[in-house]
């Protein structure tokens, strides 16, 4: 289980890739807790495919105003409803700077697997493989192994893909990476992780630079 100081460092290194003027989505699960670390002044746009631009903290909660994955939100000044054709219609266009989501699986190629589990009940597909496809650079957010000690970045996914090729940054407990055309970079590792620790827990080939990497 990730401690709660892996998971805190995880979440505010993801926010940092938040730049001023992007529209940026983030996904159910760890991506929609970056919201927490994201200064409350940084000219940014988020948007939820429910149908929600200006996405704020939460703040006293109205059961009339929530995310995509039914947590509370608050308005911001220049917040904007509308509804789901208009929502996906951002999507698909291609106005999106960044998406994070989460992950089940993810490849050393960049391919995704986050919408289902064999023999596990699940909601559907949602708006997951629209928004891997369509936005301008994904990041997954996940844990770099599952409960049971298991590689989450593989070689290739196991799981049912929600997109081929999507992913270009991964963000875990144990380091930041970058899918490539040379393939899986190791950027980043966190506070008090080897790299030898990383290469153990990393399921696909992992190509580590020479220079001294970056801790977050």
């Amino acid at each position: 289980m990730v401690s709660l100081n892996a998971k805190e460092r995880m979440l505010r290194r993801a926010a940092a890739d938040i730049e001023a003027g992007m529209t940026v989505n983030l996904g159910i699960g760890l991506p929609t807790q970056v919201l927490r670390y994201v200064p409350a002044d940084l000219p940014v746009c988020l948007h939820s495919e429910n149908g929600i631009a200006g996405v704020g903290p939460v703040g006293k909660p109205d059961r009339n105003l929530i995310d995509a994955g039914g947590a509370y939100v608050s308005p911001i000044a220049g917040t904007s409803y509308f509804d789901s054709a208009v929502s996906f219609a951002i999507v698909r266009s291609g106005r999106l700077d960044l998406t994070m989501l989460g992950a089940f699986e993810v490849a050393g190629n960049g391919d995704l697997a986050n919408w289902m589990i064999p023999g596990k009940f699940t909601p559907g597909a949602g708006g997951a493989i629209e928004l891997a496809q369509k936005t301008r650079k994904v990041a997954v957010l996940t844990t770099h192994t599952d409960k049971k000690g298991n590689p989450k970045i593989l070689e290739a996914c196991t799981l049912p893909l929600t997109a081929r090729a999507c992913v270009h940054r991964i963000f875990t407990d144990m380091a930041v990476c970058d899918v490539t055309p040379e393939g899986l970079v190791l950027r980043e590792a966190a506070e008090g992780v080897s790299v030898a620790e990383i290469r153990e827990a990393t399921g696909a080939r992992l190509i580590v630079p020479d220079a001294p990497l970056p801790v977050f």
